[in-house]
């Protein structure tokens, strides 16, 4: 199993980079990059690229409406470039809100979307000339919607891979379907091993069912918070502090009736839990949201207790499916985050 972690967005680029070459070290095979409405994920990539030579480099996601495909082909092909062929690239639809309401773009179609995405990134990245006619991307542009000067390009470089892994961030049975067909990799948030086959195991079988040969097995990832510690009170501490994010998910991300979280929690066993945490969050009452995260649900999402507490939950992720772990580390400073990145890194061995 991998061992990954996902980085603060709200970070300093340099800070972050002499922290990963520890994390490097420390035998943590990857870290993904997230980009919300943040410093592009882009830059940091490269950056840790120079600044690291073993574990690989992934975008956590690169959100699907900002970036033409081709664009996100060539950026994917660039940091496959500069990391050696160490990048993995994560895309998914990120929300309504990041995307309207940050970037003005409409939020539409985001499973026709994926497809044609994937669609082109592997011709772009096999330098064949991109020519696409889907109903979301048309390339080229066709005569009579433009100047009709455009014409089927290839890309000028030729890329380290032309098959870099692509992780889909997906959680709605159509999407975990799709994913399992097209991806090589399936990142979920959330995920609760126990439940994890009742919510998604038809979608996931459907998909693989039409699955290519040729694609290799899903790795399947799950991104758990992280606190290994023999004290009850720490543990507490660290329940405590997955709650106040749990809860902005399920309770904010979304109104009424369009929260992709709150149903996934709904989904899990926790309807009266997830509606309740949505009202008192919709009302202005956070504290209360927070309060009202169960205790049972953040220790079975997250990797919280003592290093044999620890490994059995890791046994559990693995026998649900789990290929990769990518973490958040519950840790005060960069030493500490350090110092918990390799004991973990023992203890999935």
């Amino acid at each position: 199993m991998r061992v990954g972690m996902f980085l603060n967005y709200a970070g300093g680029f340099r800070e972050v980079a002499d922290e990963v070459t520890e994390l490097e070290a420390a035998g943590v095979d990857l870290v993904a990059v997230p980009e919300a409405y943040s410093f592009d994920a882009v830059s940091q990539l490269g950056f840790l690229a120079a600044r690291t030579s073993r574990m690989t480099l992934m975008s956590g996601i690169l959100q699907l409406y900002t970036r033409t495909p081709t664009l996100t082909a060539m950026t994917a092909a660039g940091l496959d470039y500069v990391s050696d062929g160490r990048f993995e690239l994560g895309i998914g639809a990120s929300g309504p809100q990041v995307i309207e309401g940050f970037h003005g773009v409409k939020y539409d179609a985001p499973l026709g979307r994926t497809r044609e995405i994937i669609d082109v990134c592997r011709m772009t990245w096999r330098r064949e000339p991109v020519v696409h006619t889907g109903r979301h991307y048309r390339i080229p542009l066709p005569e009579g919607e433009g100047t009709g000067l455009g014409k089927p390009l290839k890309l000028i470089n030729h890329p380290v891979r032309e098959r870099i892994p692509i992780t889909v961030a997906s959680l709605g049975a159509k999407s975990v379907a799709q994913t399992a067909e097209i991806a090589d990799g399936w990142l979920p948030m959330f995920f609760h091993p126990e439940r994890a086959r009742d919510v998604w195991g038809d979608a996931l079988d459907a998909g693989l069912a039409k699955r290519a040969p040729e694609l290799g097995p899903l790795d399947v990832f799950a991104s758990p918070a992280l606190a290994i510690t023999d004290r009850a009170d720490a543990a507490a501490a660290a329940i405590a502090a997955v709650k106040p994010n749990l809860a902005l998910y399920v309770g904010g991300m979304g109104a009424r009736g369009k929260n992709f979280y709150n149903d996934l929690i709904a989904s899990y066993g926790y309807a009266d839990e997830a509606a309740n945490i949505q009202d008192l969050y919709l009302e202005g009452r956070r504290e209360e949201a927070i309060a009202a995260v169960p205790d049972d649900l953040v220790r079975a999402i997250s990797l919280i207790g003592s290093p044999a507490e620890v490994a059995e939950r890791v046994a559990a992720f693995a026998a649900a499916g789990v290929t990769t772990l990518t973490v958040t580390p519950l840790a005060r400073d960069s030493a500490e985050r350090v110092a918990l990145m390799g004991a973990f890194r023992r203890i999935v061995g």
